[in-house]
């Protein structure tokens, strides 16, 4: 491996973690793929905790989720997103960010929609509430619901239910996080962040947008974690699922 592969590939891994993804576009793109340069850069990202997804037309780059240097705990979290003042609410991004991966990853109608029209927060909303309320509904019989998946689900969902949904003058109350649209907000702004959704109209009536880059996160790296397929069976679970068994 000569100084000139390695100091290409410095240029290569550099610029993905600026940047999280390269396109075709990018002038690193097709050095990438010179077998030596590639080579060294997966090596760098392996040693770093890192991991490389290579997609036709784009290359992404992400932090594992243990043993990165990059990985943040809750507190370098909250440091970073203001918007995440507690597990709890911690817990409600991500459940409103999975209902939302959940919602374009259902099958190829609902991506080829959704790339075209969105998700507008109100949408998204409904969902949370229609998902939530069915949650509260297995509570009701399974007190015991969510503890394999590590979530506190009484905490969550008593959270969600006494949120102001905040339908009503969405301009002059979008900062308000601690309203249920508030916190959409806040979840989508974590998702635009990482270039992964485009937001439109956020003065009117706001929509998320997945980019492509999105959808090639989901196919190459979401698909192979048991985590992500676990909450996605929690998105369909089904009330009778999860009844307590009446001989225990």
């Amino acid at each position: 491996m000569n100084a000139e592969s390695i100091k290409k590939a410095s240029a290569v891994y550099f610029t993905l973690l600026k940047e999280k993804v390269i396109d075709e576009n990018s002038e690193h793109f097709e050095t990438y793929f010179d077998p030596e340069v590639r080579q060294t850069v997966l090596l760098l990202a392996d040693e770093s905790g890192t991991y490389i997804i290579e997609s036709p037309k784009r290359i992404h780059l992400v932090v594992q989720p243990t043993g990165s240097i990059f990985a943040t705990n809750f507190t370098h979290l909250k440091d970073k997103h203001k918007q995440i003042e507690s597990k709890k609410h911690f817990h409600l991004v991500s459940i409103v960010i999975m209902a939302f991966l959940a919602a374009i990853d259902s099958n190829q109608a609902a991506k080829i929609r959704t790339k075209r029209e969105g998700i507008s927060y109100y949408a998204l909303e409904r969902l949370v509430n229609d998902l939530i309320m069915k949650w509260d509904s297995i509570l009701k019989a399974n007190s015991a619901f969510g503890e394999e998946e590590r979530i506190d689900m009484k905490d969550v969902v008593t959270t969600w239910k006494y949120m102001e949904v905040e339908t009503d003058d969405y301009g002059a109350k979008k900062g308000n996080r601690r309203t249920r649209i508030g916190l959409i907000a806040s979840s989508m702004r974590l998702l635009e962040t990482e270039g992964l959704i485009v937001i439109l109209d956020r003065d009117d009536i706001p929509k998320a947008i997945p980019k492509q880059e999105l959808f090639e996160r989901i196919e190459y790296l979401y698909h192979d974690y048991d985590r992500y397929e676990l909450f996605k069976k929690l998105m369909t679970a089904e009330v009778g699922e999860h009844a307590e068994n009446p001989s225990n």
